[in-house]
């Protein structure tokens, strides 16, 4: 996401008239973060739900028995095969709600996280944050949201991984019921499952969410900067309000999807296999991060960590682009007074 700062009229000539700028407010700025973090996770979550599914399948094969899926495409095949193409979006209900939460929620502890660095003084108000700044509000963006997700995605999880008896899949699960067997077996501690995992994939994560966005967003802008064949040019690709070309803008959104999905995700993987064990199991349900590690490396060694990682990386690309590229020109083109 681009700085929200102006640049105080840097790159415009003596002559050229100082653009007008429409007052905020911070209510107006969250609610716009909200709002079209919401529209934007929707739409990624479409794109990437069949993906989503194939990788949930991938990282939750039991370790006491043998895998059931030789990779990715193997996954696909049996998936469509025992339960149709429209198998693959078993459940979106819940993550659909879940990705409105998710990105809305990003991007507007993101923004508390600039404010709370200029309100502390580390950078004037005037001036852009360098992008040490942004990759550590990433983080504090993901590390918040990440107790909004793990209660979400452990249902989406149970549904996604439906439950067979002699090789026959079992009635598909309901959100409603999923949730109902939780409270009922768990209580309320019991949403929670898998918390440390969403932890340790969301700060981190969204740290390169957001400082690789950042980062190839610079990069371009710095690039367009030396290619532009005119002062006019050089000043507009300077300016931090002029939106880049939106082939750029999808490869810094693309990137950051990239670098969200594969730095860590071996922590996503144990958090997987922690959220598609049978609710009645409370014996596994229990069983708590390290162990659920060391099981893993014990079954399958470093590679158990990275099943599925590639579909996953891939199924990112489109995603995040899409999720940067609806949020930013909403933010742009269709702002709230």
């Amino acid at each position: 996401m681009e700085s929200a700062t102006t640049q105080g009229g840097e790159g415009l000539t003596p002559s050229a008239p100082v653009p007008h700028l429409r007052p905020r407010t911070a209510v107006v700025e969250a609610v716009e973060d909200i709002l079209y973090g919401s529209v934007a996770g929707v739409v990624g979550k479409y794109i990437e739900y069949p993906f989503d599914t194939v990788k949930v399948r991938l990282q939750s094969q039991p370790d006491h028995l043998p895998l059931q899926y030789k990779g990715p495409l193997d996954c696909f095949r049996q998936s469509i095969r025992a339960d149709g193409f429209l198998g693959l979006y078993r459940g979106i209900s819940a993550p659909l709600v879940g990705a409105a939460l998710e990105n809305s929620s990003l991007f507007f502890w993101e923004r508390l996280g600039r404010a709370a660095i200029y309100a502390s003084g580390y950078t004037p108000q005037n001036q852009p944050l360098p992008l040490s700044a942004l990759w550590m509000t990433g983080a504090f963006s993901g590390a918040m949201t990440s107790f909004i997700l793990t209660p979400v995605e452990l249902v989406k999880c149970k549904i996604q991984v439906p439950e067979t008896k002699d090789g026959v899949i079992k009635a598909p699960l309901r959100p409603i019921s999923v949730i109902k067997d939780i409270w009922r077996l768990q209580g309320l501690r019991g949403f929670w499952h898998g918390q440390l995992g969403t932890l340790i994939r969301e700060s981190g994560g969204c740290a390169a969410w957001f400082g690789s966005k950042e980062t190839v967003t610079k990069l371009m802008r710095e690039w367009n900067e030396q290619s532009a064949r005119s002062e006019a040019e050089r000043a507009r690709a300077r300016d931090s309000e002029v939106s880049l070309p939106l082939w750029q803008q999808a490869v810094a959104g693309a990137s950051a999807g990239m670098m969200y999905n594969f730095l860590f995700f071996p922590a996503d993987t144990v958090k997987s296999r922690m959220q598609t064990t049978p609710i009645g199991e409370t014996a596994a349900q229990h069983r708590s991060f390290g162990a659920e590690t060391a099981a893993l490396w014990k079954q399958a060694g470093l590679k158990g960590f990275y099943r599925g990682c590639g579909v996953t990386v891939l199924r990112s690309v489109p995603s995040s682009a899409f999720i940067f590229i609806v949020y930013d020109g909403l933010k742009k083109y269709l702002p709230m007074q």
